[in-house]
């Protein structure tokens, strides 16, 4: 990857960006309250878990697969793949979460990077409620168009999602900086494992039970920090 494909891609990495992931716990402020999550260890499994069974086959496959319609320029795939991710979110708060994320990002990337119409064009899908604009997908075309390849995507997508963990794990249990960085460093290999192996013409599908039914339950949480 050169330099200033580097750069450009690196803002939507980045905590700084403003696609308000802050504000998603994605289902584990409702594990820390109901018991499953109480330490790093337990904290570790419950994403791992999630890496392994249920983003890997599912929000990955779609970040690959939008990266390759933002390469070829096809808009047909990318609103193709953003509606069957869609048909595969089963809870609706997290439905709503990448719906809402993915669209700070393809409305800032259409803005910004100009050169690639593919962007525009997506993002006037969205906006007309013809594609959904989940984060995977929007994610994917956006890191396209800056000039990362599939694997450098799924593996930015996955890192920003673990770092969006340990973050909401800090402010829901006692682990600190220092640990979170620990946790951090030990998820690096499965993410880029991960980010490697999956197959961009596998179906896609989704296997992570537990977190699905904790992110269900958040809604009806007596007190909450996080909107999901």
């Amino acid at each position: 990857m050169n330099t200033p494909a580097l750069l450009e891609g690196l803002r939507f990495v980045d905590t700084f960006f403003p696609s308000g992931g802050y504000a998603f716990s994605s289902g584990l402020e409702a594990a820390v309250q109901g018991g499953a999550v109480k330490t790093s260890d337990q904290l570790t499994k419950y994403v791992e878990d999630l890496l392994r069974g249920g983003m890997s086959r599912r929000e990955v496959l779609a970040v690959k697969q939008a990266n390759r319609a933002a390469s070829e320029g096809s808009l047909e795939s990318a609103v193709h793949i953003d509606r069957v991710l869609e048909a595969t979110k089963l809870g609706r708060e997290s439905r709503m979460a990448s719906r809402q994320m993915g669209r700070q990002v393809i409305r800032v990337a259409a803005d910004q990077i100009r050169a690639k119409s593919i962007l525009n064009e997506y993002r006037d899908e969205v906006e007309a409620d013809r594609a959904p604009g989940h984060l995977a997908v929007t994610f994917g075309l956006t890191m396209g168009s800056c000039g990362w390849n599939p694997e450098e995507t799924a593996g930015a997508f996955l890192y920003q999602t673990a770092v969006g963990f340990i973050s909401s794990a800090m402010r829901l249990s006692p682990i600190g900086q220092h640990e979170g960085q620990r946790i951090l460093g030990e998820w690096l290999p499965l993410i880029e494992r991960i980010s490697r192996e999956v197959d961009l013409d596998t179906a896609m599908s989704s296997w992570s039970p537990i977190q699905d039914i904790y992110a269900m339950r958040h809604g009806s949480l007596e007190w909450r920090l996080f909107r999901s």
